[in-house]
């Protein structure tokens, strides 16, 4: 043998040998109850190793126990919390303690206690027992959600004066949420309604007593308390100015209310297929195009595509195709479609020829049945082959409203090949016909709407800038949507109505379906294997899954307050099913599973 081999190794060996032994990971369980010794059923329970960027959160069952899967051992922050409850929080070291009770103590405080609420139940709490109530909830519910939760305003109490100024403000910002200039034109709704609207405000959210009556919700059971959720924090974007490299408020002590955005970096994510995790980096930033999650440690790294400026080009939509590999729109000047090859981290860069639109709008892309990537463009939509690298247009036919913008919002493609987006403003769905080459129209049926006097109705059908965030009161509003890739049909998510969509994409058949609350926004829709449909309920801290064939509706909470979730995407391996989010406004990515009766049982009876 070589020495000097030989003496590495002995070299190896000895260091191997000087190794401290891993702990085996552990299995954490307690249980919850109020003050007064009542067993608490759908607390979150959440941990958080010191030093992590990693946090596991699961709920308490029937007994009031909560289990956790197994966990690395090692010093633990833990913290419990529920509606209407003070969050008590405790440390356990997990390399000599496996049980952690927690006793809740109702909260007296009452904005503390209206704090932690979800923009959903605030939103809920507004009242609407006039007709003129309910018209100003309606506005408030369409017109000030176009780039936050309800939660992000209504957390705060301001006069009618107060609430004035606010909308002075937020009447010429755009969807986006960026300031225009002293300049900009006014929303025409928001201005119309603005002195009932503070008033209304003021009575629900100002300094006096509140019109605003909150309803309980009933804590996750069943299916939705086995969820558990893992949380991996982002770093903040630096080129936002802000001094800390984490958010001080992350959204998991729900009484801090909902948190500012600024320093975000997810927009939309996704999961490959050997777990990691990715997601796009929507605002200006120069660390990348792509962020990826290491699921084991929580490190966050970057991929980077230049862009004109100097910068990393920005990205938005993003979709898993059946290799494994990442589709994104990217813009380096002019929007194009992106590709990551996971194996190598290297960026494709594929633009629209001339003449031909370019990626645009609030660009969304999915990969359809014959693997072929659909992608949104201002006026329509692209269908991109890969193996060919051919880009195929289909623009939208006129809106069936003179006053309305047409911009595209989601973008699908169904089993068949072919491709779906939806024009939010007319709340009306386009199929691109492969077969044919034409966009078939499809119009989503009105809300319906009772409380509008006639010359208000006579206004809203005379408004000419309606849009992302200047909705008219009976506007369904698609968003986002996903295709069943083993049926014949294509799931919408409807924002302002409150619904889902949906249409069979042979016979354009279209129905409405109502969620559960008529404050639930839909954003995003997905459909796995079993033909479930999964949607972010982004202004509800919420997933909601609805079983089609019996019609039955699962809502399953997030640990966090404030998520905004504007994206939803799913891995199927075998019987494992994990739903992905990234947490727009808190900056984290987060990852459901949901354990099976047994698994917990089988976790319940090796933490004993």
């Amino acid at each position: 043998m070589n020495k000097t081999f030989a003496s590495l190794l002995a070299c190896a060996s000895t260091f191997a040998l000087a190794l401290p032994a891993f702990a085996a990971d552990q299995i954490l369980s307690g249980a919850v109850t109020s003050q007064s010794g009542q067993k608490l059923e759908g607390v979150t329970v959440s941990a958080k190793l010191e030093g992590s960027t990693i946090t596991t959160s699961v709920s308490s069952d029937a007994s009031g126990t909560y289990v956790f899967p197994p966990l690395p051992a090692g010093k633990y922050r833990v913290w419990a919390q529920a509606l209407g409850f003070e969050i008590n929080k405790n440390a356990v070291d997990l390399t000599s303690t496996k049980k952690q009770n927690f006793s809740l103590q109702e909260i007296a405080d009452a904005e503390r206690r209206f704090r932690q609420l979800p923009g959903e139940m605030m939103a809920a709490a507004l009242p609407e027992a006039t007709p003129e109530d309910a018209h100003m909830k309606k506005i408030f519910l369409n017109n000030c959600t176009a780039c936050h939760s309800t939660s992000y305003a209504l957390q705060f109490r301001f006069d009618e004066a107060g609430w004035n100024k606010i909308i002075n403000l937020m009447k010429v910002v755009p969807n986006n949420g960026v300031y225009p200039g002293p300049t900009a034109k006014p929303n025409q709704i928001m201005e119309r309604n603005q002195k009932q609207l503070a008033a209304y405000l003021a009575r629900a959210r100002g300094p006096g007593e509140s019109s605003m009556k909150v309803a309980a919700r009933p804590r996750p059971t069943g299916e939705a308390a086995r969820a558990v959720w893992t949380l991996y924090d982002l770093p903040l974007n630096p080129d936002a100015g802000i001094g800390t490299r984490y958010n001080p408020n992350d959204g998991t002590e729900w009484a801090l209310g909902t948190t500012s955005k600024l320093g975000q970096m997810p927009h939309d994510g996704g999961i490959g297929h050997d777990g990691t995790l990715y997601f796009t980096l929507n605002n200006p930033n120069k660390l990348g195009t792509i962020g990826k999650v290491d699921r084991k440690t929580g490190a966050v790294t970057y991929i980077k595509a230049d862009a004109a400026n100097g910068r990393a080009a920005g990205a938005h939509g993003l979709v898993r195709d059946a290799a494994g590999n990442f589709w994104f729109d990217v813009n380096p000047g002019r929007r194009a479609l992106g590709k990551l090859d996971v194996a190598t981290n290297a960026i494709t860069i594929y633009q629209t020829p001339e003449g031909m639109s370019p990626l645009g709008g609030a660009v969304t892309m999915d990969v359809d049945g014959k693997g072929q990537i659909w992608a949104s463009t201002p006026n329509g939509a692209v269908r991109f082959d890969p193996a060919a690298e051919k880009f195929t247009e289909f623009k939208s036919t006129a809106p069936s409203k003179k006053n309305a913008r047409l911009d595209t919002y989601g973008a699908a493609g169904d089993r068949d090949g072919n491709g779906w987006w939806a024009q939010m403003a007319t709340d009306t769905i386009f199929k691109g016909d492969v077969a044919t080459g034409k966009a078939i129209q499809i119009k989503l049926p009105d809300v319906k709407v009772d409380q509008l006097t006639a010359d208000d109705r006579a206004f809203y059908e005379t408004v000419n800038d309606l849009g992302f965030n200047n909705p008219a009161p009976w506007s369904q509003g698609p968003r986002r949507m996903g295709t069943d890739k083993n049926a014949d049909v294509l799931w919408v998510g409807n924002s302002w109505g409150a619904t889902f969509a949906r249409i069979d994409t042979k016979t354009m058949e279209t129905r409405i379906i109502l969620l559960p609350d008529v404050t639930m926004q839909a954003y995003h829709i997905i459909v796995d294997g079993r033909h479930n449909v999964w949607g972010n309920l982004w202004t509800s801290d919420r997933i909601a899954k609805l079983d089609p064939s019996t019609n039955r509706w699962t809502m399953f909470d997030l640990p966090v307050r404030g998520t905004e979730i504007r994206h939803i995407s799913l891995l199927e391996q075998g019987d494992k099913l994990s739903i992905v989010v990234p947490v727009y406004r808190s900056n984290q990515m987060g990852v459901m599973t949901v354990r099976t009766e047994a698994e917990i049982a089988a976790q319940v009876t090796a933490a004993k």
